[in-house]
């Protein structure tokens, strides 16, 4: 694979100067770590990296990601000197409109970019998920003289990803299940953008990764490829323990500016263009300048992608002609295709069930699910008794255990957000990720992340409301629910009862194109009796209408969500004793709705009808979409308190005599 220094060299140059013509042609980016870093990289793609540039999909590909997104233009300049869909146009038309270079990698966008990254920490995190789901795949489908899964996981990660608590998180997990296919190479510059790492990052990073179980090698000089080389052949030797390899570069290497923030994240000018030129041998002119011998050394990855695809298709051709029925379980999985029947009766778990809380009746359906779905596994941050996401029997994904289904993440929220992703990203698997919804707030930027990248990950945020009692404010959630509604393409589902928790489970099995987040009680809740009411299959309209006093056009309706659903219909009953024509609407899911054709949502909520009253046990803002100005909402604008469920609702004004007032007062206008 090696070429000969000379021509080695050649090609890292190559990676630098397209990286500086299409910073300083879009007059934006960050030139200091593609050039720094570049040397690293080179010896990666070009001496290690598993991966077919004509098929980016291929299955048991090397994963590798740029933890570090800042320097998109190193990824996007080894995509094209490689052979991937990616022109010397596109590396033209870095960070513009439309353009497959965009500021920082996103995947889906660009042939070859595995994980969406820029916040630093987050790609790290992924990888960790994706060095998992190979770990898990392997062990269930994986046969005596048949590997079809066995893959590495590589991390471009800067000195801001060590420094972010994410990044920790995710590497105490990884050395805590001994992930030894995953090797993080950091791009050691001393570097952030305010100046020399020294003024807030001093730790000895080799001791903190060691003692969080990891191999580390290192520390190498970045610009010597045969050490890097040497490094990473001493990380993939260790299997037992992820490795950290650390490289020491220099930032804007070559430029006038090398070695200070100067180079980080702005054009190196005109000036510092031609003198960064000059001082490594390179032609002011042209610019995009891509050297003949240095194009056909680096498209050497074609013939050798396609070497490894095909020996793997014929390891799998054997695979399946010896094990039929799990090479169709890997080419499903591999697809997101969901098995046959993999929905029946689920509803009717609870024909006939007392009151239940949702969070309960999740736990139930998502083990009848996953006797069904073998691609789902998760886990919880460290709450998986109260949040009911254990799968039962199924055992744990251990350092000694990997065809276990359930992930420990232990307290840490934010890791266990982003490796979901990456689990979601590596293909194969359906994660999902279990913690009390007040705490949805240290997993945000993941969440951001995998409705941005249209992952299929499911959240079971549980304790949902005030109706949690006792614990008090501080476990209260007020505001979340309202705030992740605003995360676009993240579908939020509230249900109402136990049998609106099984088609919200099957709503967020069938959203493939991005997350799903179930809001649940821990509070019991009555099962609405479905010979009364409409089926509970309306739920995947988002909403529906549950109850209405008589025929005709309604005088009020009242909204609701998820536990005060009881509320209102208590509210209504009330009302329509004064001989109000009442309509009951359960409204579990904003998107869900709001995707259903116009006609249908005005037949739920028709707009002649402006005396509205929404109730839920949160903010009240954002809910004028469904009432209006005229309308009212029952909600909170303050804290919980400390007290029983009970006495929160009562003394908060939740109540059906609430509601009822709010609706007489809109009558009265």
């Amino acid at each position: 694979m090696a070429g000969t220094k000379p021509l080695d060299d050649l090609c890292v140059n190559t990676i630098r100067f397209l990286s500086v013509d299409a910073v300083q042609k879009a007059n934006s980016g960050h030139p200091g770590a593609p050039m720094g870093a570049a040397s690293v990289a080179y010896v990666l793609w070009d001496r290690f990296l598993r991966h077919n540039p004509q098929n980016p999909a291929w299955p048991d590909r090397d994963r590798f990601v740029l933890s570090a997104g800042h320097a998109s233009m190193l990824l996007y300049s080894l995509l094209y000197l490689t052979g991937y869909d990616v022109s010397l146009d596109d590396l033209r038309s870095f960070r513009q409109w439309g353009s497959k270079t965009p500021g920082h990698p996103e995947h889906g966008l660009t042939p070859g970019v595995e994980a969406t990254t820029g916040p630093l920490g987050q790609g790290l995190a992924n990888a960790v998920g994706m060095a998992i789901a190979e770990r898990a795949l392997a062990a269930r489908l994986n046969r005596p003289g048949h590997e079809i899964v066995a893959h590495n996981t590589y991390v471009l990660a800067s000195d801001g990803d060590l420094m972010e608590g994410v990044a920790s998180e995710a590497a105490s997990l990884a050395g805590t299940l001994k992930l030894g296919k995953l090797i993080v190479l950091y791009d050691d510059n001393g570097i952030s953008i305010e100046g020399s790492t020294d003024l807030a990052f001093t730790e000895d990073v080799a001791a903190r990764f060691r003692a969080y179980g990891w191999q580390v090698v290192g520390p190498v000089d970045g610009l010597d490829l045969d050490g890097v080389e040497a490094a990473i052949a001493e990380a993939r030797a260790d299997v037992a323990r992820p490795s950290l390899v650390a490289c020491r570069t220099t930032i804007g290497y070559g430029s006038p500016g090398a070695g200070t923030a100067a180079v980080h994240g702005a054009p190196l000018g005109e000036e510092g263009v031609r003198m960064s030129k000059e001082a490594l041998g390179w032609p002011l002119e042209p610019t995009f300048y891509v050297p003949e011998d240095a194009l056909e050394h680096t498209r050497l990855a074609l013939g050798r992608g396609d070497e490894y695809e095909s020996a793997w298709g014929e390891r799998f051709s054997a695979y399946a002609a010896r094990h039929p029925e799990e090479a169709a379980e890997f080419t499903g999985r591999m697809a997101g295709e969901l098995p046959d029947g993999w929905d029946d009766g689920l509803t009717g778990l609870f024909e006939g069930s007392g009151p239940v809380a949702t969070r309960v009746a999740s736990g139930k359906v998502l083990n009848a699910l996953a006797t069904r779905v073998p691609a789902l596994i998760g886990g919880s941050a460290d709450l998986a008794p109260s949040n009911m996401t254990l799968i039962e029997g199924a055992g744990d994904f251990a350092a000694d255990r990997h065809d276990g289904r359930n992930l420990r993440f232990g307290v840490r929220e934010h890791a266990m957000g982003a490796v979901a992703n990456g689990l979601a990203l590596h293909g194969g698997f359906i994660p999902y990720a279990g913690t009390f919804l007040v705490f949805s707030d240290y997993m945000r930027p993941p969440i951001r992340l995998a409705a941005m990248t249209g992952l299929r990950v499911v959240y079971v945020f549980t304790h949902d409301s005030i109706g949690l009692g006792e614990d008090g404010p501080t476990h209260q959630p007020i505001e979340q629910l309202m705030s992740l509604r605003a995360v676009p393409n993240l579908t939020v589902i509230r249900p109402a009862d136990a049998a609106e928790t099984a088609e919200a489970w099957k709503a967020a099995l069938r959203n493939a194109g991005g997350p799903t987040a179930l809001m649940l009680s821990r509070q019991k809740l009555p099962v609405l009796d479905r010979s009364e009411f409409p089926s509970v299959e309306a739920l995947a309209s988002g909403g529906y209408v549950l109850w209405q006093s008589e025929d005709g056009t309604p005088d009020v309706i009242l909204i609701a969500t998820g536990s005060e659903v009881r509320i209102v219909l208590e509210a209504g009953r009330v009302l329509a004793d004064e001989d109000v024509n009442v309509r009951v609407v359960s409204l579990p899911s904003w998107e869900l709705f709001d995707r259903t054709p116009a006609g249908y949502r005005e037949s739920v909520l028709p707009s002649a009808v402006r005396a509205r009253v929404a109730v839920e046990a949160g903010v009240r803002v954002g809910w004028e979409r469904y009432v209006g100005l005229d309308g009212a909402v029952v909600g909170l604008d303050r804290f919980g308190a400390s007290a029983s469920q009970e006495t929160n609702y009562e003394r908060l004004g939740i109540t059906a005599e609430a509601v009822a007032e709010a609706a007489r007062k809109l009558l009265r206008r």
